[in-house]
Order: C-alpha cells, then structure tokens, then sequence
C-alpha cells in the first residue's frame, strides 16, 4: 500500500489487516508510551501522528483533559476505526494528514508524538522537522520506534531467524529503516533539535497469554497482511518460507518457556526557543 506524502512516496510494509490492528489496539500509554508520562500534565494540547485505530490517542487524551489532543494518520479506513475507540472522549479528534505537511499553524501544540512510525518512513528526518514545525517553542516532539535487528527470542529457530530477515529486507526494499530504533537520536539532531533525550524500553512476551497473543498475531500476519504480501510480490521470500515462518511463531507461542524481547528507541526533543 503506497500512501503519498507530498514530493515523496512511502509504503507501508505492516498494511491493515486485522492481525495488524489486533497488535496496535493493544497499545496504550502505559505499554507504548511511558517514557512520555513524566512530561504529560492536564491541560496541554498534544498531536498524534501515525494514531493508527488510537487507542494511544484516547489514552492522552483522557490523562491531558481539558487539553486538546487530535490524532492524525495517512489511512482514512484506520481513522474511523479511531473514532469509534475514542468515541467516549470528548477533547479529542481525528484526521487524515500527511506526515511531511501537517495541516497546522506553526507553534500549535505543547507535544507532538509519534509511535513506530519513522522507522517506516522515507524521509524521518523531513517527518521530525514537519513536527517540530507545529510543536510550540519549548515544547516536546517525542517518538518511539523498533530496532527490528536486535528483537530476540527462545528457543533459537531457524525459521524465526529467516522471519526476520525477511521483514527487514521487506523494509529496506520499501526504502525504509527497520532498525529505526537506534537512529532517533542522530534523526532528531539532523532535523535541528538541540536538546533531544534518549532511552530505550521493550515489550517481553513470556505467559501463557502473552505468546499466545503475540505468536498468534505474526503467525497471521505472515498469511494474510500486506507485509507478507510484499515479500511474495518483490521476490525475497516464498509463500511456502512465510507458512513455515508461521508454523514457528505457532510452535513458539505454545513452548511454556518461549520468551520474545522487542526493542525500541525513544527520544524526547525540545523545540528550541527563537
């Protein structure tokens, strides 16, 4: 699915499958988010780029009220599915938008926030300047994203470690960084951000529940949603590879000592003053 962001293209390597949203409903400021929590007061105005079906969203939006918080993403079919999550909230809203020129005044919000979205980006560094655009002197730009390359898991399979390999040239065929997580940092500095902090943070999946969740979602994932899709489609994997790649997240998932460790960057930059 390519989506256009005025002088540039990007594509989209997860798509919108339900095995997809399934994993982004589930996120929430504490989950997804924390690093944030210490700079989130009632009353500030905050933007969400990339909200996907918004679940973070109606979370800030609940934590910042009265302040304003609106949500914004490419795909219009995930933005309605946001305001049915976030339908119980009323200082908040939701609008397609392109990334690379937010409909926005200058010095608009007090924190504009983006999660695992520049890792799927051509230009992040365009992204991180655009946002900082509408963020007010002083304010916070924030954003999490994955560094696929050092996610691990056990008991070591072959087959996960092809999964892998597959998503992360699936991304770089999209022109875009899988290992996101580690160049936030260097992104931010280069987009003219002077006072940037970095941390780092990981979801475990390690319970009977969480691999069950979590196998079960990239199991489907490799059936049916656009990544798997992409990797037929640009030559790099076959379906055959994808159904066992499959077959392993399944076997894992019910392994009772199956453990899996996602990694992600975050950064906190502050506009500077004029």
């Amino acid at each position: 699915m390519v989506r256009e962001y005025g002088r540039m293209a990007d594509t989209y390597t997860h798509g919108h499958h339900e095995s997809v949203l399934r994993s982004h409903t589930w996120r929430t400021v504490e989950n997804s988010a924390a690093y944030l929590m210490a700079s989130l007061r009632p009353g500030l105005n905050l933007l969400d780029v990339g909200c996907g079906p918004g679940t973070i969203t109606a979370d800030f939006a609940a934590r910042l009220a009265p302040g304003h918080v609106i949500g914004v993403d490419s795909a219009s079919e995930v933005v309605d599915i946001a305001r049915v999550n976030a339908s119980d909230n009323t200082n908040v809203e939701f609008a397609v938008a392109d990334v690379y020129a937010l409909d926005y005044e200058d010095n608009s919000f007090d924190i504009v926030h983006a999660h695992q979205v520049l890792q799927h980006l051509t230009d992040p560094v365009a992204a991180l300047r655009e946002m900082q655009r509408v963020t007010k002197p002083g304010g916070t730009v924030a954003a999490r994203d994955s560094d696929y390359s050092i996610f691990g898991w056990a008991p070591n399979d072959a087959r996960l470690t092809r999964w892998l390999e597959i998503y992360r040239a699936v991304a770089r065929k999209n022109s875009a960084e899988p290992d996101a997580g580690r160049y936030l940092l260097q992104w931010a500095h280069r987009a003219g951000f002077t006072d940037a902090t970095y941390t780092t943070s990981t979801w475990s999946f390690a319970t009977d529940e969480t691999r069950a969740w979590w196998g079960g979602l990239w199991a489907d994932r490799l059936a049916h949603s656009a990544f798997a899709q992409q990797a037929v489609d640009y030559g790099i994997a076959t379906t055959q590879e994808l159904d066992q790649c499959a077959s392993a997240f399944r076997e894992w998932s019910t392994n009772a000592f199956g453990t899996f460790i996602t990694v992600h960057g975050e950064i906190i930059a502050v506009r500077p003053s004029p």
